[in-house]
């Protein structure tokens, strides 16, 4: 019965929305700051998949969030969703293609060891190798043509992964709302800050998106920001952590693959060779959480909608 369970009709989706949505966010991201500004992208994307989602929860009768919740959720919004989001969108817009974008994000888990170590947690030899293998693997990231050529880009990339491991470890320790409602605000309080930043720095929608603008972010809305959220939520509830969290060396090939079939994106060599190192690196992080074994869902974290995150 138990191997029933473990290989449930909503196991099967929830992995599904993790691997492959999240995955496929990088792509359609791409897409969509083609024809939107990115930072009016992402802030209308968590804007309305934060709204939808409070919305929601309150005629479902959850709490409506206190003072000190509505702050402690904002700050973790601004950190993962417009310094982490919002520096891939812009990433993007300069020409990083979606699956080196998706690759950096993936440096997450070393981050998060990292900014973990400064609030008491101590690593074993096994985490600090992964984090030394996955550094080599973001300087080997970068000495790609694909980053080369984008300076910017690739300073972004660096500063969201950094941003989006702060703000998740920090969340541990904040007063966030229950369940859902933590996601729900910081979409809305992320998304209002990434709306006053597009104002702020210029941004212009000269004219209306095509169909293809209002698909890109419909997509990122609805299934990156909303149902991919709870697939991952629900799988906390269900696996082991490590599992739940195992998307951070499954998105980079996702995102690579996507991007060379349906946008015709190519990655050199040192690309290629960064992607082992840094998915060898992300694995070495797990490998304590696989073998503890433990079935107890982990602490509660707010992951990259991509993770993400994208």
């Amino acid at each position: 019965m138990s191997g029933l369970r473990r290989f449930s009709l909503p196991l099967i989706a929830a992995f599904f929305a993790l691997y492959v949505i999240w995955g496929s966010t990088y792509l359609v991201i791409r897409i969509g700051v083609q024809y939107w500004p990115p930072l009016l992208l992402a802030g209308i994307r968590f804007v309305l998949a934060g709204t939808l989602m409070y919305a929601y929860l309150r005629w479902r009768g959850a709490p409506a969030p206190t003072w000190a919740q509505w702050k402690a959720a904002g700050i973790i919004g601004i950190l993962l969703l417009t310094c982490g989001n919002g520096a891939v969108s812009v990433a993007e817009h300069t020409g990083v293609a979606s699956g080196v974008a998706a690759l950096a994000v993936a440096t997450v888990p070393l981050f998060t060891l990292l900014c973990g170590y400064f609030w008491g947690a101590r690593n074993t030899r096994l985490e600090w190798a992964g984090i030394a293998l996955g550094l080599i693997g973001i300087a080997m990231l970068n000495l790609g043509s694909n980053l080369q050529s984008s300076p910017l880009g690739a300073a972004l990339l660096v500063f969201a992964a950094a941003s989006w491991a702060f703000g998740s470890v920090w969340s541990k320790h904040l007063p966030l709302p229950q369940g859902a409602m933590a996601s729900a605000v910081e979409m809305l309080v992320g998304g209002v800050v990434l709306l006053i930043g597009s104002a702020a720095s210029g941004e212009r929608l000269e004219s209306l998106p095509p169909i293809e603008g209002w698909a890109a972010l419909a997509y990122l809305t609805i299934f990156g920001s909303i149902i991919a959220f709870n697939a991952y939520m629900y799988l906390l509830k269900h696996v082991r952590p490590a599992a739940a969290t195992s998307y951070a060396y499954v998105n980079p090939a996702v995102a690579v693959l996507l991007g060379i079939v349906f946008a015709g994106e190519t990655i050199g060599i040192e690309e290629a060779l960064a992607m082992a190192v840094i998915i060898s690196a992300v694995v070495l992080i797990g490998l304590p959480q696989w073998r503890r074994g433990t079935d107890r869902p982990a602490p509660a974290v707010v992951v990259p909608t991509e993770s993400r995150a994208n």
